[in-house]
């Protein structure tokens, strides 16, 4: 039961700073800090580790495998009203009606097969999710995302040939570089595409994404703890 207790505190003191660090540094920028949005990224984490958070009045998750979150979300958003779900990690199109019926916002649309998908899964479905384009900005062949020069004509595909309406971008820059120049490239592109929603900038520099126009930032382990 003590240990129970003092992992519990050490959520919500880790939260809390979160919360600090994102208001000082949306204002150190000149921006009101209501503007950003916290993704509290609960991927790896149970219900039990999650509830804290959500009785301290969180209520935006990110979770990165479909499985993962259709085993845990659906109780939780249906004995909680308001919360809201996130698809942070990559969608493979055998799973585009779960996630259409479970997330309310799908991060990860990046590819003409899945946004070809989706369209046929919202139309069957009559749900929307909000939709982002993730971008690969640093055109690693590893990761997920449509590559920043194609990011243009992929945007406006998604939008004609496909009806979708794309409301943001997210990226997540290479670990060993300088993150500010991908967020400031995130940033041109959706400038570019009249898009508002930027979900840019993790546990270690969601300060920065802060300071280059994130309106979402994705935390996981500086609330929750290391994995």
């Amino acid at each position: 039961m003590q240990q129970g207790k003092k992992s519990r505190g050490s959520v919500l003191d880790r939260l809390a700073l979160v919360r600090a660090r994102i208001d000082r540094a949306a204002r150190d920028a000149g921006r009101d800090p209501r503007d950003v949005t916290l993704v509290c990224v609960s991927k790896t984490f149970a219900a039990q580790d999650i509830m804290p958070v959500i009785d301290e009045g969180e209520c935006v998750f990110g979770e990165n495998r479909v499985q993962e979150a259709l085993e845990k979300w659906p109780p939780l958003k249906a004995s909680h009203s308001g919360l809201e779900l996130h698809l942070i990690g990559p969608l493979q199109s055998n799973k585009a009606h779960e996630a259409v019926s479970l997330f309310d916002v799908i991060e990860t649309v990046d590819r003409d097969k899945i946004a070809k998908t989706l369209a046929g899964e919202i139309q069957k479905t009559a749900r929307h999710p909000r939709l982002n384009v993730q971008v690969n900005t640093g055109a690693e062949p590893q990761k997920a995302g449509v590559l920043p020069q194609e990011a243009d004509r992929f945007i406006e595909s998604c939008r004609k040939d496909y009806g979708l309406e794309i409301s943001g971008l997210m990226c997540i820059p290479p670990v060993d570089d300088q993150a500010s120049p991908h967020f400031a490239l995130l940033n041109r592109i959706a400038a570019r595409n009249g898009i508002a929603v930027l979900s840019m900038g993790m546990s270690g520099d969601f300060e920065l994404a802060i300071q280059l126009g994130a309106t979402h930032v994705r935390v996981g382990s500086a609330i929750f703890g290391e994995r």
